[in-house]
């Protein structure tokens, strides 16, 4: 294994902490169809803040080194540069589009261009959240088409799924324990072994591909299902002037009580993953009712932040046409840049319903991503004007020390979705 050269397919989120890492034991050639970002990690950068510059600056070389021997990580655009490698694990995103089906075309598409290079006894590897079969039934049969290789005789096929947390600096890559297979008993020990020189905190070897694919989607689905119902609960809690917080580190107390707090539910993974399951149990006949449910709640929580945000404004008898709000983060998780499906945005658009003036402050997001995703203005710095609310979404440490009271006009209100202000706001979730 040790003579493997490996290619990383997507150098995202998950991608690239991965190349980085199997790129201190192999020699591994990272390929993007980003130009800007290829160019910006060879110059050392990542914007993403996964890998810190010194760390990322250690293991890369330049491109007259691919095919010396060694270790090392050189980032490409180009498809001949991968075509040394004899593995390719496959990291690109597989979104939902804006009726929450799965859009399978980032995977179809980098299955295309891995098929281009595909020789004899090559092992693809996938990582992207698929739902169970779409290794097998969907990426397979490209890779057969595109290469002219017979599956499971010319080449063969992985799966283990991404564990990434983003902005995490705790449970890494390497720290969280990896669930792997293969298209047949032996590859997958392959792919076991392959994951075992880099994964410290050890490997789970699955029985089967749709195994591995269905553990990962079930993984983020329970989550999902969890925060429903705390989310749920905060809701009755509200209306019965009971301090959700309050409730759950009581009942935390019990030694089996699981510890999830309400609160907005974006990101690639929990507010995605569950609808790969939908989809597939509605393909096979079976309507899953407590996935869906689960998937409406939370999805429906913006719009439930604006109107308690509106209805605290109005007993503060604050005119809620043209008023000032401030809301304090836009990326999808604390402490990291990632805005990708957040659902602050569904905040941002019924406060907006209401005619007021949003002003979006966040110190971690890319406010040109910001812009092209959502078409929302944001800011870096903190607007040196005063508001009529204030509505924590993120819970970013960089806010848990700004003066409030220099922020408000007369009477103004603090919402805390996050429940991290204490007596420095007026309600919370």
């Amino acid at each position: 294994m040790k003579n493997d050269k490996i290619a990383i397919i997507g150098l995202g989120y998950v991608g690239l902490p991965l190349a980085r890492l199997f790129a201190t034991k192999y020699k591994v050639v990272g390929f993007d169809i980003n130009p800007s970002r290829v160019d910006q990690l060879n110059s050392g950068h990542d914007d993403t803040l996964e890998v810190e510059d010194d760390i990322l600056q250690r293991v890369l070389i330049q491109k007259k080194d691919i095919d010396k021997e060694g270790t090392g990580l050189f980032c490409t655009t180009s498809l001949s540069d991968i075509k040394s490698c004899n593995i390719y694990i496959v990291t690109v995103p597989t979104p939902v589009d804006k009726n929450n089906r799965p859009i399978l075309t980032p995977l179809i598409k980098a299955s295309e261009s891995v098929a281009q290079v595909l020789k004899k006894d090559d092992i693809v590897i996938y990582e992207s959240t698929v739902y169970p079969g779409a290794t097998e039934e969907e990426c397979v049969p490209v890779l057969e088409k595109h290469s002219g290789l017979k599956y499971n005789e010319d080449f063969f096929v992985g799966y283990s799924p991404e564990r990434i947390n983003p902005g995490d600096k705790k449970h890494t890559v390497e720290k969280i324990l990896k669930v792997t297979s293969g298209s047949t008993p032996d590859i997958g020990r392959k792919v076991d072994n392959l994951y075992k020189e880099v994964i410290t905190a050890g490997t789970h070897l699955a029985p089967t591909i749709k195994v591995a694919e269905a553990a990962k989607v079930i993984e983020n689905s329970q989550r999902d299902i969890n925060i429903a119902f705390v989310n749920e609960l905060a809701k009755i809690f509200n209306l019965m002037n009971i301090d959700t917080n309050a409730v759950l580190e009581a009942a935390g107390t019990k030694w089996n009580f699981l510890p999830f707090k309400p609160g907005l539910v974006g990101g690639h993974c929990i507010g995605v993953d569950p609808y790969y399951l939908a989809q597939k149990a509605q393909e096979i006949g079976y309507h899953p009712e407590i996935i869906l449910a689960g998937r409406r709640l939370n999805d429906s929580m913006g719009e439930y932040v604006a109107s308690q945000v509106i209805k605290l404004m109005l007993k503060h008898d604050l005119k809620v046409k043209n008023a000032k709000v401030l809301v304090l983060g836009i990326t999808f998780k604390e402490n990291c840049p990632d805005v990708r499906n957040t659902k602050v945005v569904d905040v941002i658009k019924q406060l907006k319903d209401y005619e007021t003036q949003v002003s979006i402050y966040d110190p971690w997001a890319n406010t040109k991503e910001v812009q092209h995703e959502y078409q929302l203005k944001s800011y870096n710095e903190l607007p040196q004007e005063k508001f009529d609310a204030i509505v924590l979404c993120v819970a970013h440490d960089k806010f848990k020390n700004l003066d409030f009271e220099k922020l408000k006009n007369p009477n103004a209100v603090v919402y805390d979705v996050k429940g991290v202000l204490g007596n420095k706001s007026d309600a919370k979730l």
